[in-house]
């Protein structure tokens, strides 16, 4: 997912499940769940570029090869919903490491597809496994990294996932026009094997099942019985189709309205990621000049600004720069509620995490169908101007809410 982070201790945190692993083997795991969301958020990005290409290589329009994208994010959504308490109950980093090598088997059907639909399916495969990854790999670092250190360890993993979205977005169309988009998929493939294969090694010594971790159903019940819980989800699901719905689309917009090729086109929309990293380098200023509300706030004017300005700024040269505005602006709003959503259940994190990235994605499952329509029997530019005034009006609702809290001092 595109990223995660925590802005600031909540009163309802409690310690961690687990003894933290030893600084050595936590920076070396560190650096191996970067791998796996890397390669996660690789994934899910690469066909983004790659639409008009499919389209061309199996005779579909952009809305019906869009599929590929659409079908990933439902898979993600849903099977987020089973992985969380795997997680909990076997090990997040054995369930992680098996979800990456079990994403080869997706990749690797992506690079031998010889229809749509034989795409569309490889693409289901690595789409359900790939969300048994980053919320556990989030999840993770909350049992095991102390609060103080927590953010900086937090912000390398949003890093990694933003490299992942850069790498999806820019060099798949680069390496697709040089020599085609299956080695799209192989690459991808690899980075999942070396990941994946090395993180199953050290997860040899994971932290034993917790008692949470059985009670996967019970708690996540509990979680949604909660009336705060149940707000913060629905406010996500929204987000992700609006967020995500849009941004699949930038690289063919570019292409219908600029006529730029493959390469340029996903460089551009690459720079949605430069976005997040400047996010990541100046998050902790911003929280403490404006707060929690303040964030959702600015999260949201951006957004509104990078998109309306990709829909009707007729200039190439300011495309780059709305999308990184629309970068900054994402992460300032979602990185906001998913700090809540981190402390929804502390004593189970892996299911709590479970369904915020599942009500995401499954937003961005119907955010791509709506575009797609909107993209074939309407106008492209709809996509865009619909999501950057929606996610204005989200942001303001949730910054209400936030400035209460702000206000008072308190969690969700």
């Amino acid at each position: 997912m595109a990223g995660y982070s925590v802005h600031r201790k909540h009163s309802i945190d409690t310690p961690a499940e687990h003894s933290p692993a030893a600084p050595a083997s936590q920076a070396a795991i560190a650096w191996l769940l970067g791998a796996c969301c890397f390669a996660s958020i690789a994934s899910m990005r690469a066909c983004d570029t790659l639409l008009p290409a499919l389209a061309a290589e199996f005779s579909v329009t952009v809305g019906q090869a869009a599929r590929v994208i659409f079908v990933f994010a439902v898979a993600y959504g849903v099977f987020q919903l089973g992985f969380g308490p795997l997680g909990d109950r076997y090990g997040k980093l054995r369930i992680i490491a098996l979800c990456a090598l079990a994403c080869v088997i997706g990749n690797a059907g992506a690079f031998f597809a010889s229809s749509l639909d034989w795409l569309v399916a490889a693409r289901t495969v690595s789409g359900a496994f790939a969300a048994g990854i980053f919320p556990l790999a989030m999840a993770w670092l909350g049992d095991n990294v102390p609060y103080d250190q927590r953010q900086v360890a937090l912000a390398r993993l949003v890093s990694a996932g933003v490299t992942g979205m850069l790498a999806g977005q820019w060099l798949s169309g680069l390496i697709a026009e040089w020599i085609g988009w299956r080695p799209v998929f192989a690459l991808i493939a690899v980075v999942f094997l070396a990941a994946g294969g090395l993180l199953l090694r050290t997860a040899r010594g994971d932290a034993p099942p917790t008692t949470a971790g059985r009670k996967g159903r019970p708690a996540m019940l509990g979680i949604l019985a909660l009336p705060r819980a149940r707000w913060l989800l629905a406010v996500t699901t929204i987000e992700g189709a609006f967020a995500f719905g849009a941004i699949a689309f930038v690289p063919s917009l570019l292409q219908g309205h600029h006529a730029v090729s493959l390469s340029m086109a996903g460089g551009i929309a690459a720079c949605y990621g430069v976005g997040g990293f400047l996010y990541t380098r100046v998050a902790g200023r911003l929280l403490r000049r404006i707060g929690e509300s303040g964030l959702a706030r600015l999260g949201g004017v951006l957004l509104c600004v990078g998109y309306l300005s990709l829909a009707y700024v007729p200039v190439l040269a300011w495309a780059p720069a709305a999308c990184v505005l629309a970068g900054f602006g994402f992460y300032c709003l979602h990185n906001t509620l998913q700090t809540n959503a981190t402390q929804m259940a502390p004593s189970a994190r892996g299911v709590a995490m479970s369904l915020f990235a599942c009500v995401l994605f499954l937003g961005q499952s119907v955010g791509v169908l709506a575009g797609a329509w909107i993209a074939d029997h309407l106008a492209d530019s709809l996509i865009f101007a619909t999501a950057g005034v929606g996610l204005l009006a989200l942001s303001l609702v949730a910054a209400r809410r936030f400035q209460t809290r702000d206000n008072r001092g308190t969690s969700t």
